[in-house]
């Protein structure tokens, strides 16, 4: 298809996206390879939807631009300081060590020593968009594989700014010049000294700009209360400052970058970045699609085995730098080894330096091609990558990397709590507050390595395992806390418990109602919804907030809490059957309802009284026989 019109291609790409990421989440490939495989399907490779790529490729890179931006936004003195070993020693450590065996392996491979070092430092790059997703996913951002992956993740994204300037130093004698003279450079054909000047004077507007101009500029326009003004002014300051650092011969990114970087610190930063976030997701995904609709479909297919030798040699190299990198910083085995699957992978800013360092002569057309098809495929082969790794060494038992083992206490506890998470915390604390002794047991090792850092005696283990519960004392024991959020497990859990230990009282977690009716099958079982009393307690306070008394309120709880209760007692025996309990239900909320109003009017009257003490006893007698 040729010719396309601009809405047409508009039409392409956005269908493309749209179809595709959905279904590749889905899937569990996540979004950035959805936008990667949909570019394929539209690309002039397969069904040349859209012809060539470079017709949207510098619109698109804009979003790269916005990415440096925000990025810069969020690297506050703060964080950097209080990350400063896993930024910039751990995520230095990974960078350089990756650099140097991808180029090792590059010049044994026969690649001049400079391209070499351009392939490995572009190489060492990761996918943030990738490894965060999947972290979140699987529960562990905030663990130490977290920490350690966004720490080394930031350091990647900072270290782009630099490479900008040096990739093009790495090219032959002679080519550097003809890349810098472009176009648009207004300092090309000037002395080298000049040249230099020029770009350090509007590094110099950026930041200085920055802090003194845009601030009062921005209070001016938020005064004026126009959302739609106010993005518009976001968007014109990045786009201003990527044309600037344009115009002197400098990447628009680092331009982009210092600005964020001057604005991080500034009151309107989550304004910021909250109108600018939805055209960094749109712009970035289009970036995406049009890299997937230049790889080269041609070449994968003539170069199948090299290609695949090579994604393949590149994810063990970045495990295993990563790894190394990770156990110099006194990483546990199983968190550097997490972390180096985790990103194993090429990133999105290396098909931005793969085009730079095209750009800039540092290598062939045909090399950037080729190493275009390895990042991407490596990006495609991550969740799978990570699958293997956890189907043939994390859970495996004889391969897992447990916590300690901690002996358990001579002496018969009074409580055991499965599950040390955010709900098994508060419980046990009003319990060890009251002198009662508790066994902590969880099976989650990231949780385990988090929680004995605060002083937690938490024992490992899967307390479904009757053998583990006998060994932490439930035999002498007075109560088991069910406090774990894997409903299937906790109701496994609460059976098990039942049957081998019917002398124990159990107090059981439940997720919502039908998880509660679940688990109170089995019999002598004490339910806790999980956002029932929290839930409750904020409608308490709302109420307060909007002029009710704290007895009205404190009343109004206290009723629902009572109907909710008899209910939900019940409604239990038709839990199971749908359209009987919908029914129930809704007969269930109409009587609370009723009964809620009918107690708000009659405390209500009772405070009129107690507020008008002026009247005359007669008075207050005839009010209170009206009332009653």
């Amino acid at each position: 298809m040729n010719g396309h019109s601009l809405l047409t291609q508009a039409l392409v790409y956005l269908a493309a996206g749209v179809i595709s990421v959905p279904i590749a989440k889905r899937l569990g490939l996540g979004s950035v390879l959805g936008y990667l495989i949909a570019g394929v399907l539209i690309g002039p490779f397969l069904l040349n939807l859209v012809g060539a790529p470079g017709e949207v490729q510098r619109f698109a890179e804009f979003g790269v631009v916005i990415l440096l931006f925000l990025i810069g936004l969020e690297v506050r003195p703060a964080l950097l300081w209080k990350m400063r070993t896993t930024i910039f020693g751990l995520g230095s450590a990974q960078v350089l060590g990756t650099a140097a065996l991808v180029a090792g392996a590059s010049i044994v491979f026969g690649l001049d020593w400079r391209v070499g070092a351009a392939v490995g430092l572009i190489l060492a790059m990761s996918s943030t968009a990738i490894v965060l997703q999947s972290l979140e996913e699987k529960g562990l951002r905030q663990g130490p594989v977290g920490e350690a992956s966004f720490g080394v993740l930031l350091f990647q994204d900072l270290a782009v700014i630099p490479l900008f300037a040096l990739l093009p130093l790495l090219a032959p004698v002679g080519t550097v010049a003809a890349v810098q003279s472009h176009a648009e450079n207004l300092l090309a054909g000037f002395p080298g000294w000049i040249e230099a000047l020029g770009q350090m004077a509007a590094v110099a507007v950026v930041v200085v700009g920055g802090r003194y101009l845009t601030r009062p500029i921005f209070r001016f326009i938020a005064a004026a209360r126009l959302r739609e003004i106010f993005t518009a002014s976001a968007l014109l300051l990045v786009v201003a400052v990527a044309a600037l650092m344009e115009l002197v011969g400098l990447s628009p990114a680092l331009g982009a970058f210092l600005a964020g970087v001057v604005l991080a610190e500034s009151e309107f930063r989550r304004e910021l970045e909250t109108d600018i976030e939805p055209f960094r997701g749109l712009l970035l995904g289009l970036f995406f699609i049009t890299v997937g609709a230049g790889l080269d479909l041609g070449l994968v297919r003539a170069h199948v085995l090299l290609i695949l030798g090579l994604v393949i040699g590149l994810m063990v190299l970045k495990t295993l730098a990563m790894y190394g990198a990770a156990r110099l910083f006194r990483t546990s085995h199983r968190t550097a080894l997490s972390t180096g699957v985790a990103l194993a992978q090429g990133g999105e800013f290396a098909f931005v330096l793969l085009g730079f360092v095209l750009g800039a002569r540092v290598m062939d057309a045909e090399l950037a091609r080729l190493l275009t098809a390895v990042v991407a495929v490596s990006m495609a082969a991550t969740p799978l990558a990570t699958a293997a790794y956890e189907r043939l060494i994390v859970n495996r038992p004889e391969d897992r990397a447990e916590p300690e083992r901690l002996p358990f206490d001579e002496g018969d506890p009074d409580v055991i709590v499965a599950g040390f998470g955010r709900f098994g915390q508060i419980a046990t604390r009003l319990m060890l507050a009251n002198n009662f002794k508790v066994v902590l047991l969880d099976s989650s090792i990231e949780q385990i390595e988090i929680i004995r850092r605060f002083g937690w005696a938490v024992h490992y283990g899967d307390a479904s395992r009757i053998d583990l519960l006998r060994t932490a004392g439930a035999e002498k024991a007075k109560l088991l806390v069910v406090a774990i959020d894997d409903r299937e497990k906790a109701s496994e859990m609460v059976e098990a418990a039942r049957q081998a230990f019917p002398h124990l009282a159990i107090f059981a977690r439940a997720y919502d109602r039908r998880h509660a009716y679940e688990l109170l099958k089995t019999t002598g079982v004490t339910v806790e919804r999980e956002t029932f009393e929290s839930a409750l307690n904020l409608g308490r306070k709302a109420l307060m907030k909007l002029g009710l008394s704290e007895r009205r309120a404190s009343r109004a709880a206290a009723v629902f809490r009572e109907q909710d209760d008899q209910f939900f007692r019940e409604l239990a025996p038709v839990a199971g059957e749908e359209e009987t309990y919908i029914l129930a239900a809704r007969d269930a909320r109409e009587t609370t309802e009723r009964l809620l109003r009918a107690e708000m009017q009659r405390i209500a009257e009772e405070e009129d009284l107690e507020d008008a003490p002026q009247l005359e006893p007669a008075q207050r007698l005839e009010a209170e026989k009206e009332r009653v």
